[in-house]
């Protein structure tokens, strides 16, 4: 099966000319210029969501109708065999509210690439955790923004902390082992380190924190939610006490301008070792970075995931040497690299520039200074606020034309049991658009 062409792409064609790579160095430096297939990649099955988060960097809650197809998906999956992919982090949305997500990691484990799947916990039923216990190569990663229903259903809903401790105490119950706790550190939480290690020792889970980045809905909260800068350096003790025990997925290699490198790789690898499909199949360089100006091409173009990867315009210039920037001079840059580009575009910084967290505090003069926020390039939400809206999101919103683009559960019962592989129960007088 090939995939079909949707329309022609600007940023893959012709092949950039590839940075020469030098003989030696260390590992980070040799990842810096690229590899010919990414370690691990995100993809973003759907935007659909049944939360509305009110930092959710892709601004997820409505489908995108042009979503890939099953057949489409399982080509993507074919081409991530041959490239030697070792492993998919599916999130979304919320991932498994399509109805072939089941499916689609059966697929993706049969031909061995991995999966890794972020969900706030809402499918994972009994019977699914189960399953998820009997098969191999499967990782899940429940959300879970507050060590209490208080400071995690602010952000991220009504009742969404007890839905992501059921998941976990199923996935507990069913045998399934160290499952994943994430953790998106702000303000409100950072004072909950300990609170969140006990949670994650109760269901034998490994927590994993990572950063807030303002981009999607977590623009609009920024300034409420990202930690302080004596927060910054709690967080920064708090993960070298902790060493290997806990997972950051390189999200603060910005902090180890305090002193002493955190455990990972402490560079950005947008581009170079990691990137994001979105359920269209545009490929950005970064899973925080969801705009236009981070779009290499699209996998249904002529020659592929492969193609945009390995010759895009976008992905060669960030596997070209960097420099330093206004940072080049700062004594710390060898160890922080400059900080978090997504962070740095979403507040209006250069790229070049300091991180807006930089620990030296460059990032809070640049931040006084002239700046332009960039204007996001999309945005899912729904239109219209849900039951279990976040309390602090307060946007004004229009009606919505249908049951479908208000909620993508519209039509399911979310308490009937499924069975491995079979499809979700439709109740009665459902949207029946036809677009779940």
């Amino acid at each position: 099966m090939t995939l079909t062409p949707a329309r022609p792409s600007a940023r893959t064609a012709p092949p950039a000319a590839r940075p020469e790579r030098p003989q030696g160095g260390t590992l980070v430096e040799q990842f810096e210029f690229g590899l010919d297939a990414p370690i691990c990649l995100t993809w973003e099955l759907t935007y659909a969501c049944n939360l509305a988060c009110a930092h959710c960097l892709s601004s997820s809650g409505k489908r995108d109708p042009r979503e890939l197809s099953t057949e489409q998906c399982e080509a993507v999956i074919d081409e991530l065999q041959r490239m030697q992919v070792f492993y998919v982090n599916i999130g979304g949305g919320e991932p498994t509210i399509r109805p072939d997500f089941w499916h689609l990691l059966e697929y993706a484990v049969d031909h061995q690439v991995g999966v890794k799947f972020s969900t706030n916990g809402v499918r994972i039923t009994p019977e699914r955790a189960r399953f998820l216990a009997s098969t191999d190569y499967v990782d899940v990663q429940i959300s879970l923004d507050g060590a209490t229903a208080e400071v995690n259903d602010y952000v991220r809903g009504p009742g969404s902390f007890d839905t992501a401790l059921t998941a976990l105490q199923n996935l507990q119950d069913a045998g399934f082992e160290d499952a994943k706790i994430s953790v998106v550190c702000t303000r409100q939480n950072i004072g909950q380190l300990d609170d969140f290690k006990a949670i994650a020792d109760r269901f034998g889970a490994t927590l994993r924190l990572t950063r807030l980045r303002p981009s999607g809905r977590g623009a609009d909260v920024w300034d409420e939610l990202h930690p302080l800068p004596e927060q910054q350096r709690v967080l920064y003790d708090w993960l070298v006490a902790h060493g290997e025990g806990v997972l950051t997925g390189d999200s603060f290699f910005h902090l180890a301008a305090f002193g002493e490198a955190l455990p990972g790789l402490n560079l950005c690898g947008a581009g170079r070792v990691v990137c994001l499909i979105d359920p269209v199949g545009d490929v950005y360089a970064c899973p925080f970075a969801i705009h236009d100006n981070f779009l290499a091409g699209n996998l249904l173009d002529e020659g592929g995931f492969q193609r945009v990867w390995q010759d895009s315009e976008l992905f060669t210039d960030l596997r070209s040497p960097q420099t330093g920037g206004a940072c080049a001079s700062c004594s710390a840059y060898d160890a922080c690299r400059g900080g978090c580009m997504a962070a740095k575009f979403f507040t209006g910084l250069p790229l070049d520039g300091p991180d807006p967290e930089c620990v030296k505090g460059n990032g809070e003069l640049a931040l006084a200074g002239a700046r332009t926020i960039p204007a996001p390039s999309q945005d899912h939400s729904r239109t219209m606020p849900t039951r279990n809206q976040p309390v602090m999101l307060t946007l004004q919103r229009t009606p919505s034309m249908s049951a479908c683009a208000e909620s993508p559960l519209a039509g399911f019962d979310p308490v009937s049991p499924m069975g491995d592989g079979a499809a979700p129960v439709v109740a009665s007088g459902g949207c029946g658009c036809g677009g779940h």
